[in-house]
């Protein structure tokens, strides 16, 4: 029997993670490639412990359902490190968990394998002894919110599961739902605690290769949420053959009463059992489960809770007339220890005791417990709790009768038409009162407030109305569907679903800021860390703050939008503040750090850098072109971009384009050093400590310790790659101290750097530690949607000025800066249309070409056979490539 390393000093472990080898040759799990026993899981587990390293250590864990995931798990709940699991299937939530909570060791898929990162040697955090999971509350895929969960709560719910569903060693349950889910892991956890196996697999039950895996297994329990139902109506599993199938659980949201009793009517005729089961992330998974007998007679309610667990009901204000109703809540050994918000909450232990679920219930007089709504008066829209008994006694003190009512999304307001107040007029008092985005109020004015029979207010009809258009502010829409067209409209890319992110879509600092302005007249405010936020997480309410008296500008658009304007201005001699072209490099390589270096596999990185580098060149160089047709400034070294690399102690015109042509060369460098393998395990390892170390070797040519003959110093790529690498670890910066160093080297290589020129040497040091320590900048909406403006086109002002502002120099000063702005922003939206419309016509003939396929991708792949040197091969018809 393989014994599994003791746990750290000052933490505990999960009790069946470590006894896994009791089980002995036991079937723990079966994949379409084989099966692994008991005992030869626990070794692998063993093994895996030794690389995790001693110490406890915050583990983050790409949740897949995939032999490799399930044993780091494992191994990290056996040896007493806290994991944080998200979702294997989201880059870009993995991206914002690990910048929000900065994980010692990173397990991850890289290239078809996994692998072990070890940030640090030891731990950055503080752990409280019980913390044993982090899990993201229902519904959120990167918010930085997190459950925090004992080995108690695991432990006590995998046995209470395991209890009521009575599984036995012989069972076998499909992986139908991700690991990072709660329900989908508290199978595998049941399970497991059981000495019960696993049908290890990421495909859908929409996939008949899933159902041939099933069946060859001898599958006894799936589990789905309602649309999983939705699925297996699609495919005829009413009339499958599964002679094993002992039970099927329901759980992650209401199932209709109607398709409840359709689905245990169909178990009693095919001989299996329907588990109805309620739950949150909270709870660790389960409170509450049907019996089955009582799921054709009682498929309304949520049953009993589960063993070891109890509800009580509280009285809510909302619900005083409605006789025995209040908001459940829940008590039991499997309630979280509380929430987690940052790294410092880690170290916290029980903050919580009962779980307030937020649901209004009533016990029935057989003892089973129903849902009857939400706490409904009281409304939550946007983060802000709304009373509408308060709003409407605030306009019955403007003389308005008015009725209010809605839901986490909307308040909806009906008014009794008086003279002198409008919809527009009414929204807007709402508005300024309860500080919602306009978006968030409808308002209807009608001839009489609707009322019931009895003369008390009809609040249905009044949500009726909410549901309707109503007056509404001109700005688009705020819901999954909207911030999908506007992703896909910005970003050329169809196809756009709410899991997406702007950084996981290929966004990069061009398309950024566009995107920025959008979202922030839609949402009432620019959420932190949305470019890697999933869209569904932007749009829901939870996630949108809401308006603001003050609004805030990116500090990175800021200083493009400013940099850019003292570029042109001091070109046309309307001003003299130099140094903004060598700022826009430093922003340069901060934007790069965000949008380029993502989790992403190796070569999206690369596909994605080279993506960014066309967008810069192929502009430029259509502009040279137009300009060499007019103009002897140029010549064919700068068409090709090679002007610097050639002649770079000629000066004079052909110096123009030095910005330009240093930024392709630096990213050009970046992308092949990236495109190495062993570079980029580096780069994810240390993703403060590269940038630093290349920026240590561009600051040896700063300050001329690597001889470099005929070069400029100011305008060369080789010489001022150091403020391209500085704000690329400016962006990797986490600590204070991080942030101290890399605004120490900048602030120690600027002086001398520009000869007798010390008010550009402060410009652009000033610009420097602003990016660094101000994410944002106390601004005004009106001052955002200009920088937003000048910032998107900032690349497109800086090629074209140089052309441009001569037309007008000798006329007026101040108008030939104007001029060359609005030709740049004129320039960029062409370009921006031409590249969508390029992009349209390329999709259009690729689809309807020959090669166009209709085969849709399956689940996830299969388990390498390599990668389980002791996986028994069992199910050799099952394997659908």
């Amino acid at each position: 029997m393989t014994l599994l390393p003791a746990p750290p000093t000052g933490g505990h472990a999960l009790p069946f993670a470590q006894g896994l080898a009791q089980h002995g040759d036991r079937t723990a799990f079966v994949t379409a490639e084989g099966e692994l026993s008991y005992r030869e899981l626990a070794d692998r587990v063993a093994a895996t412990i030794h690389r995790l390293g001693p110490g406890r250590r915050l583990v983050l864990l790409p949740g897949a359902n995939t032999a490799d995931a399930l044993v780091v798990h494992l191994a990290a709940l056996a040896a007493g490190h806290p994991v944080l699991l998200v979702p294997g299937d989201h880059p870009e939530a993995v991206q914002s968990l690990i910048d929000a909570y900065d994980p010692d060791v990173v397990a991850r898929p890289a290239e078809g394998d996994w692998v072990i990162e070890e940030r640090r040697t030891g731990s950055a955090h503080v752990f409280h002894p019980d913390l044993a999971l982090l899990l993201s509350t229902s519904g959120s895929t990167g918010s930085p919110k997190l459950v925090r969960l004992s080995y108690e709560n695991l432990q006590a719910n995998a046995e209470a599961i395991a209890t009521y569903l009575g599984i036995r060693a012989s069972d076998r349950a499909a992986t139908t739902l991700p690991m990072h889910y709660c329900y989908g892991l508290s199978v595998v956890h049941s399970h497991l605690a059981r000495g019960a196996g696993l049908v290890l697999t990421g495909l859908s039950v929409a996939d008949a290769c899933f159902w041939d895996l099933f069946r060859s297994a001898r599958g006894t329990a799936l589990a789905g949420v309602p649309y999983t139902f939705d699925l297996l109506d699609r495919v005829g599993f009413a009339e499958m053959d599964l002679p094993h199938l002992r039970y099927v659980t329901q759980a992650g949201g209401r199932l209709a009463p109607d398709r409840v009793r359709h689905y245990a009517e169909l178990g009693v005729r095919r001989g299996w059992d329907l588990f109805v089961m309620y739950g949150q992330t909270e709870a660790t998974a389960r409170m509450a489960y049907l019996p089955p007998e009582l799921a054709t007679s009682r498929p309304d309610t949520i049953g009993i809770p589960v063993p070891g667990g109890s509800f009580s009901l509280a009285p809510v204000e909302e619900a005083v007339d409605e006789g025995g109703v209040g908001e459940l809540v829940y008590t039991g050994p499997n309630v979280m220890l509380g929430y987690a918000h940052s790294p410092d909450d880690l170290a916290l232990g029980r903050t919580v005791d009962a779980l307030r679920t937020g649901d209004l219930a009533r016990r029935t007089d057989d003892g089973l417990y129903e849902i009857v709504g939400r706490r409904s008066r009281f409304l939550k829209i946007l983060g802000l709790r709304i009373d509408p008994q308060r709003v409407e006694a605030m306009l019955e003190g403007h003389g308005l009768s008015a009725l209010c009512a809605g839901d986490d999304s909307v308040l909806s307001v009906t008014v009794e038409r008086r003279p002198g107040w409008d919809a527009r007029r009414v929204r807007r008092r709402v508005v300024d009162e309860c500080a919602l985005p306009p978006r968030a109020v409808r308002v209807h004015v009608v001839p009489d407030l609707p009322r019931l029979p009895s003369g008390k207010p009809d609040y249905a009809a009044v949500r009726a109305l909410g549901d309707r258009p109503g007056e509404s502010p001109d700005d688009g829409g705020s819901g999954p569907h909207d911030l999908c067209a506007l992703y896909a409209r910005v970003l050329d890319r169809p196809g756009v679903t709410p899991d997406d992110s702007f950084v996981g879509l290929g966004g990069d600092s061009l398309s950024y800021v566009e995107v920025s302005l959008q979202l922030e007249q839609r949402l009432g405010r620019l959420p932190a860390n949305w470019h890697v936020t999933p869209i569904r997480e932007l749009a829901a309410p939870d996630a949108v703050s809401p308006t603001r008296r003050r609004a805030r500008l990116e500090t990175s658009v800021a200083l493009r939008a400013v940099a850019i304007v003292c570029v042109v201005g001091s070109h046309v001699r309307l001003f003299e503040i130099r140094g903004g072209a060598h700022l826009l490099l430093a922003v340069a390589g901060f934007n790069f750090a965000r949008f380029l270096l993502t989790s992403a596999e190796r070569r999206e990185r690369v596909r994605r850098t080279a993506r960014s580098i066309g967008r810069i060149a192929l502009p430029t160089m259509a502009w040279t072109a137009f300009a060499l047709l007019f103009s002897d400034a140029y010549d064919w070294t700068n068409l090709l971009l090679l002007h610097n690399a050639l002649a770079p102690e000629v000066m004079g015109p052909g110096i123009h384009l030095w910005f330009v042509e240093a930024l392709v060369y630096i990213l050009l460098v970046t992308l092949a050093l990236l495109a190495v393998p062993a570079v980029d395990r580096v780069e994810r390892r240390f993703p403060y400590g590269l940038p630093v170390a290349l920026a240590a070797l561009g600051l040896l040519t700063r300050f001329e310790l690597i001889g470099l003959p005929d070069r400029s110093q100011i305008t060369d790529a080789v010489t001022i790659f150091w403020l391209f690498a500085l704000g690329w670890a400016a962006a990797k910066s986490r600590t204070v101290p991080q942030r101290l160093l890399v605004t120490v080297a900048a602030l120690a290589a600027l002086p001398g750097f520009f000869p007798g020129e010390p008010r550009r040497e402060a410009f652009v040091a000033i610009g420097f530690v602003l990016l660094v320590w101000l994410p944002t900048l106390p601004s005004h909406r009106r001052v955002n949607q200009l920088a937003g403006v000048l910032a998107a086109a900032s690349l497109s002002i800086y090629l074209t000025h140089w052309q441009i502002y001569p037309i007008l120099d000798d006329v007026s000063e101040p108008l030939a800066l104007l001029t060359a702005l609005l030709f740049g922003i004129g320039y960029s939206t062409a370009v921006s249309r031409l590249t969508r419309w390029t992009g349209r016509r390329f999709r259009g003939r690729r689809a309807s070409g020959p090669r166009a396929s209709m085969t849709p991708r399956t689940g996830s792949r299969p388990v390498r056979a390599r990668r389980f040197q002791g996986l028994r091969t069992s199910h050799p018809g099952t394997r659908c490539d």
